[in-house]
């Protein structure tokens, strides 16, 4: 059966529908065959076959049964004793067709032979298979919608039940609260009956014990009167006997016991509140006076509050006038709540004045002055950095000031003796020899004189940090001392020191160095001195000059005396007893102790634990250093010392100021970093430089003349340039030669322009490129010149371009106004006739009226025949109308002029 089925596969599947349309399968006869088909992808079905002997009919012997119009599913196993048919079970009907034997040898042996099948067999064979898929895949379909919707039923008959569950639960709940409430309602009433009854025996309270049980009414009127009344004691939760639920309550109680609603026992019967009557008697009397005595402190406390304010309702509130504070950009909202205002009412205010804003809406400080003083307030303006005006303001009184030790600086040219002289003086601190000598150095250290008398030395290498300090207007030096070896005499850092010195206005010793070489001549430095102004004593001058050698430690006493006299004819005094101030000399970023600054105090005392601002940082001092690596707990005028706690590192030059508070210091602290950020970025976007601020100081009357600092090749061209300039000063601008000098254009220079806001002029020389990044940072002028002539005309140029212009003013003509016309978004016209001269848009116009000048401005429009024009000559008519001016009337004359500026010379 196997090899037919797989014989026939091939060319067609064979295909059969043994399902009914009931879906039940076909009865099976005595006589049929199970047969078990296979199909494609595993599928398989049980097919019987019914085995009948072939019918021959008469007239024809031996003939083959005709075939019956239906599909076999398949080949059955030869049945024994004759042919073989299939049946068939499409709707109950059984249709069998003889199968032929396939060969003699078959049919001896009761086998059959399979014929090929037909088309239409094929066909309905085919069919019947589709339909039996379809059939199998609704079924398939409706067997999981119903166990679909059987989970979904089982899924809603679980939450049924939940829920369930959860009303009993609450129900469970709710009955047992109502049962704990009844119980307390009950002991609460039985306590207040036992407290009535103990308390007060007369008349009343037998009464109230009557109402609650009528039938204890005669057995306790008898002892009423001589002893108290036993009290009515019921188990909670019994019948009441028809009595009211008000008869419980009868009884004195606190007003929210009273009036509380008690739950009633199960069975009683809940009457209706009986109707208050006017009248008075004497248990509702008492239980007024029990309510009055059982009133609550904050009970009284909301009473008296709402009667206060009850009364002072009637009286009218008087408006309160403040004084508002108005920074430099202020909102609309942030001035109402500054004034307690609504913001409605400033904005109002604002339309009513014509400005339209709304409550974000940032306005200038003039108008939210004009909304303050139009709201009745007092305004007080106020600028952002006003938050360091007290901090220079403070002035100590004369009787508090106490002398302080001098702080000297010195300067002087390379390899003259500077470090060596400063060891040497170094060595000479008492204090040193006692302690074993500095055990570190930190830019400033004092030396103690045997005398007991002190002197501060700051070590600032070159003179950056000196100039600096001066250009951040910190004076920190009272002394220098100028440093000038005998053998090589005066140098250009010794020029350069000097000039140092006289812009700062800084005292000048003179220390001339190296007097125990072979070929020392003072003389020639005091001479050679003269040429920079520098006069000494020995010449009949005031400035000290004193002989030493560091290397002998010869004269370094009288070098000291010389300082100290110095310091007694300034008369350096500060005051002790107070907020400290003082400079920040050098600041560093030391890893393992976080921001160090060495500081010099100027004035009052630096104490651990202050709160100090020094530049655009702040911090709490945590620990103070001296020079020679101890812990102090203070330090005082001119004393240096190293302070730890600040939250960034300050400049060198920086002021510092103790503050009362650390969000004071904050203040002031973020004041100084906005405004250095804002200067970063002006810088960047190209801002104005040191020049043009310059020039803009000596516009307004600041500044009187125009500073220069010249570098040349050769000291002859830098002597020629310093004369040429010199000569062109005149008496509105002069020219000031700062200093001019040999050699390229150093840092040093770049910060002695900055400090003195000078032109750097650099003649046949360049800037190295450090300088030339300072100066790109800090905006500094820098010109490069290789002819003489070239360098006095653009300072001529530059002195003209300092001088204010001077303006001329040309008549052009005159228009009466003949009539004025009111245009709708416009505003007055004038129609005009030009009467003298001609009349120009853009000039400036003047109205006249009765010959006086009532407005000056400029003209909006001019136009003829609807046309706007340039120009109307004389005796034609025109329209005009001023810009931002209306009020003009028929008469007026409009004057029109030209205004041309004049450049000054010198």
């Amino acid at each position: 059966m196997t090899e037919q089925k797989e014989q026939t596969k091939p060319t067609k599947p064979l295909t059969l529908s043994t399902t009914t349309r009931a879906g039940a399968a076909p009865a099976k006869s005595a006589g049929d065959t199970q047969v078990r088909q296979k199909f494609s992808h595993g599928r398989t079905r049980v097919v019987a076959v019914e085995v009948k002997k072939p019918v021959k009919r008469p007239g024809a012997p031996n003939a083959p049964a005709a075939a019956a119009p239906a599909a076999a599913p398949a080949a059955a196993p030869a049945a024994p004793g004759g042919g073989r048919t299939l049946k068939l079970g499409g709707g109950g009907a059984t249709t069998a067709r003889p199968m032929p034997s396939r060969s003699s040898n078959d049919a001896r042996s009761g086998g059959a032979v399979l014929r090929t099948l037909t088309e239409e067999e094929k066909e309905s064979r085919a069919r019947a298979l589709v339909d039996a898929n379809r059939d199998a895949e609704q079924a398939r379909q409706r067997a999981a919608q119903e166990a679909a919707r059987r989970a979904i039923e089982d899924e809603a008959r679980r939450k049924a039940e939940e829920e369930h569950k959860k009303r009993l639960a609450a129900e469970e709940a709710r009955k047992k609260a109502e049962e704990e409430v009844k119980r307390k309602a009950d002991a609460l009433v039985q306590k207040r009956l036992d407290q009535a009854a103990t308390a007060s025996p007369q008349a009343p309270i037998a009464r109230q014990a009557e109402e609650i049980n009528p039938g204890a009414a005669p057995q306790a009127a008898a002892p009423a009167a001589s002893a108290p009344a036993a009290p009515v004691r019921r188990p909670p939760g019994a019948p009441t006997g028809g009595q009211s639920a008000d008869a419980l309550r009868r009884p004195p109680m606190r007003p929210a016991i009273v009036n509380k609603r008690l739950p009633q026992p199960p069975g009683a019967r809940r009457e209706a509140p009986k109707r208050r009557s006017d009248k008075v008697d004497v248990g509702r009397a008492v239980e007024g006076e029990n309510d009055f005595r059982s009133r609550s402190a904050a009970q009284m406390r909301r009473r008296l509050e709402r009667d206060r304010r009850r009364e002072h309702a009637s009286e009218p509130q008087q408006k309160v006038y403040r004084e508002v504070t108005i920074p430099e950009t202020i909102t609309v909202q942030e001035l109402a709540q500054r004034m307690s205002e609504r913001s409605a009412d400033v904005v109002k205010t604002l339309m009513r004045m014509g400005v339209m804003a709304t409550i974000n809406q940032a306005i200038d400080p003039d108008t939210a002055e004009l909304v303050v003083t139009e709201m009745g307030h007092r305004p007080k303006r106020v600028a952002e950095g006003d938050v360091e005006t007290a901090l220079t303001e403070s002035v100590d009184a004369p009787e508090t000031m106490l002398p302080r030790p001098p702080v000297v600086t010195i300067m002087g040219h390379v390899d003259h003796g500077k470090t060596s002289l400063l060891d040497a003086l170094r060595a000479t601190d008492v204090a040193a020899h006692e302690a074993g000598g500095i055990t570190q150095h930190i830019g400033a250290y004092q030396v103690t004189l045997p005398s007991g008398q002190k002197i501060t030395f700051l070590d600032t290498p070159g003179h950056e940090a000196f100039t600096a300090m001066r250009a951040r207007g910190a004076k920190v030096t009272d002394i220098v001392v100028l440093v000038v070896a005998a053998d090589d005499g005066v140098m250009p850092q010794t020029k350069e020191a000097i000039a140092h010195s006289k812009a700062a206005g800084v005292p000048i010793i003179i220390a001339i160095n190296k007097m125990d070489k072979a070929g020392a001549d003072p003389n020639r430095v005091r001479t050679e001195l003269l040429q920079d102004e520098i006069q000494v004593e020995q010449l009949g001058g005031d400035v000290q000059s004193i002989e030493v050698s560091a290397t002998k430690k010869m004269n370094l006493d009288k070098l000291e005396e010389a300082i100290l006299l110095q310091s007694e004819v300034l008369e350096l005094k500060a005051n002790p007893d107070r907020a400290a101030d003082g400079v920040v000399v050098e600041a560093q970023l030391d890893p393992g102790r976080g921001s160090v600054a060495t500081v010099l105090v100027q004035r009052g005392t630096l104490k651990v634990g202050d709160v100090l601002v020094a530049g655009a940082v702040w911090g709490r001092v945590r620990r103070l250093v001296d020079d020679r690596g101890n812990a102090v707990d203070s330090a005082g005028p001119a004393f240096p010392v190293e302070i730890l706690g600040l939250d960034g590192t300050p400049q060198a030059g920086d002021e510092f100021h103790v503050m009362e508070s650390e969000a004071r210091a904050r203040e002031v602290a973020d004041f100084r970093a906005r405004r250095d950020r804002q200067a970063q970025l002006a810088r960047a976007a190209g801002g104005r430089g040191t020049l043009e601020e310059m020039i803009k100081g000596i516009r307004e009357g600041t500044a009187k003349e125009l500073p220069v600092l010249i570098k040349a090749d050769v000291q002859g061209s830098a002597e020629a340039l310093a004369g040429a300039l010199t000569r062109l000063s005149t008496e509105k601008v002069a020219t000031r030669v700062i200093y001019s000098g040999v050699g390229g254009i150093s840092e040093a220079d770049i910060t002695l322009a900055k400090a003195s806001g000078a032109l750097i002029i650099g003649f046949n020389v360049r800037a190295n490129p450090q300088a030339r990044e300072i100066a790109k940072r800090d905006k500094i002028d820098i010109r490069y010149y290789s002819i003489i002539y070239k360098v006095t005309e653009d300072i001529q140029q530059l002195m003209v371009g300092l001088l204010d212009p001077t303006y001329k003013e040309t008549f052009l003509g005159n228009a009466q106004i003949r009539e004025v016309f009111r245009i709708t978004k416009v505003g007055n016209v004038a129609g005009c006739m030009v009467t003298e001269g001609n009349v120009k848009r853009g000039a400036k116009v003047r109205l006249l009226r009765d010959n006086v000048v009532i407005h000056e401005g400029t003209l909006k429009t001019l136009r003829r025949f609807k046309e706007e024009v340039r120009e109307v000559q004389h005796g034609f008519e025109c329209g005009m109308a001023f810009e931002n001016y209306d009020d003009i009337k028929v008469g007026d004359v409009i004057e029109c002029f030209d205004v041309e500026a004049v450049q000054p010379t010198l």
